[in-house]
């Protein structure tokens, strides 16, 4: 069950019910509907600040959302959800998802700037954006040159879309990619995905740097990436959340193979041509918001879910390519082991990420490289 939060400058908002046999007064308080016994029963919860409720079935009542500035309501469309349940579609003033005609803007800045064609798209995590440095005939874009493009303020992550040959293999690199706890909302932090959809790309590298759960990887170790858990999709927070545009995909995508199986068992192939197959591993990526490391506590219960290793990226990406109708590969660089023990005196930070796949740049570069090659063919 999805509840909306609405929030505006000008005051909170107002949410009208037009059909509701008290008249269709003003409700101001928050309401929650939950299931008892087949029957729908609200509870009243006083919140002066802001309104809130959760939607019943379309037929029975229509919503609408003051917007102070803009002087009067516009509707909010109830949407059906997983499970059968509903939630009111709705995106806050200032706060909505980029349509097709914008992010068209984006790709065609691109387009008309670059000579290359590229089919296949690659995402470099924290420390792999050396990547871009072995493109030939490089071509590269700052990300606050591009119309309607986030900026990247992570270290390590350098903020340019890069155009070039690798291995031979049109590409288009985001070195530096955006994450929610810079203050993104999850559908800017994947909006370049489907930038990259509109300059061509069908298919997509994507890499991260995470902490190994898995007690069998250590530093340095790869794990393809077979499945993830999607931590901030459990509260309802999806790169896909408002109004579905149809010109990228459908409404409900699926996510049961969200990393392309051949993909993988080709990267299988390559690890072993390249000898590193013992420190390479299959797993399941768990996503958290962040930016703060997990506790160990929380560490514990990832591994109950069966995670083999966390990070902060990566999930939001995947899922709009998928919605794209793009294929995935993707892999992590463990670049720290998990602390697993509450009387360790160790302390996860970001100056070991980055060593870490310094340390390993030359294997994954090759790795990135081969794959680009099998996936062109």
């Amino acid at each position: 069950m999805a509840l909306l939060d609405l929030w505006s400058a000008g005051g909170a908002a107002v949410l009208q019910s037009q059909q509701r046999r008290d008249g269709g007064r003003t409700l101001t308080d928050r309401y929650r509907r939950t299931t008892q016994r087949g029957r729908y029963r609200r509870q009243l919860d006083r919140q002066p600040a802001a309104a809130t409720m959760a939607a019943e079935p379309a037929s029975d009542l229509e919503f609408r959302a003051a917007e102070p500035d803009k002087g009067s309501p516009r509707p909010l469309r109830a949407l059906a959800s997983g499970g059968g349940s509903m939630c009111l579609e709705h995106t806050l003033p200032g706060e909505a998802a980029f349509d097709y005609n914008t992010i068209s803007i984006s790709a065609n800045y691109l387009l008309e700037r670059t000579k290359h064609r590229p089919a296949i798209g690659i995402v470099c995590g924290s420390g792999l954006g050396s990547l871009v440095d072995h493109l030939k005939e490089r071509e590269a874009f700052p990300y606050e040159k591009i119309p309607n493009f986030p900026v990247s303020t992570v270290a390590g992550h350098d903020g340019q879309v890069v155009f070039g040959l690798l291995n031979g293999v049109p590409v288009m690199c985001m070195k530096g990619r955006f994450h929610s706890y810079e203050g993104y909302p999850l559908w800017k932090t994947a909006m370049p995905i489907r930038v990259m959809k509109l300059v061509g790309v069908n298919s997509v590298i994507v890499t991260n740097a995470a902490g190994g759960i898995n007690d069998k990887y250590h530093v340095g170790d790869v794990m393809l990436i077979k499945d993830h858990i999607n931590i901030p999709g459990f509260a309802g927070n999806s790169p896909l959340v408002g109004k579905n545009d149809e010109n990228f995909g459908p409404r409900f995508p699926g996510m049961s193979n969200a990393y392309d199986k051949q993909l993988r068992q080709e990267a299988k192939n390559v690890v072993k041509e390249m000898g590193i197959e013992e420190s390479v591993h299959e797993g399941v990526y768990v996503m958290l918001g962040g930016p703060s490391y997990e506790t160990v506590a929380e560490l514990r219960l990832l591994r109950l879910l069966g995670a083999d290793a966390v990070g902060m990226s990566t999930v939001a990406e995947v899922v709009v390519a998928r919605h794209c109708g793009m294929r995935v590969f993707a892999f992590s660089l463990v670049t720290n082991k998990c602390i697993m023990e509450w009387d360790s005196d160790e302390e996860a930070n970001h100056e070991e990420v980055i060593a870490a796949a310094n340390a390993r740049k030359h294997h994954l570069q090759e790795l990135v490289g081969r794959m680009a090659a099998r996936m062109a063919q």
